[in-house]
């Protein structure tokens, strides 16, 4: 990450913990439009855009997520909320499913999905 990901995330950090999200919402996009490598920044996007009720968006965020970790137990995670919220029970399933199997020391096989 370069020093200018780095202070635009941790300043889109501190906007989100207090409660500013369309503040953080716009330093995240930043973020991953500066590098769309960047796990975090697309990760935090996710959950900005889930509280705000850009359900839509927040789940490809979180699908972005799981491709570049496809073994990162908080993006399952995460991304199943967001698919419960947007009431696709057999997706948020699938990724419940993945996050229990990384939860038990497992791995995610990507060439499944």
């Amino acid at each position: 990450m370069t020093p200018e990901i780095e202070s635009i995330f941790d300043d889109a950090n501190a906007e989100f913990a207090i409660g500013e999200l369309e503040a953080a919402i716009v330093g995240y996009r930043k973020c991953v439009e500066l590098d769309a490598q960047f796990f975090d920044g697309w990760q935090a996007l996710g959950m900005a855009l889930m509280k705000t009720g850009a359900i839509k968006e927040a789940i490809g965020c979180g699908l972005q997520a799981t491709i570049l970790e496809p073994n990162d137990l908080l993006a399952w995670t995460a991304l199943s909320q967001m698919y419960v919220q947007d009431g696709q029970i057999a997706e948020a399933e699938h990724a419940k499913q993945n996050a229990t199997i990384l939860g038990i020391g497992g791995k995610v096989d990507k060439t499944r999905d």
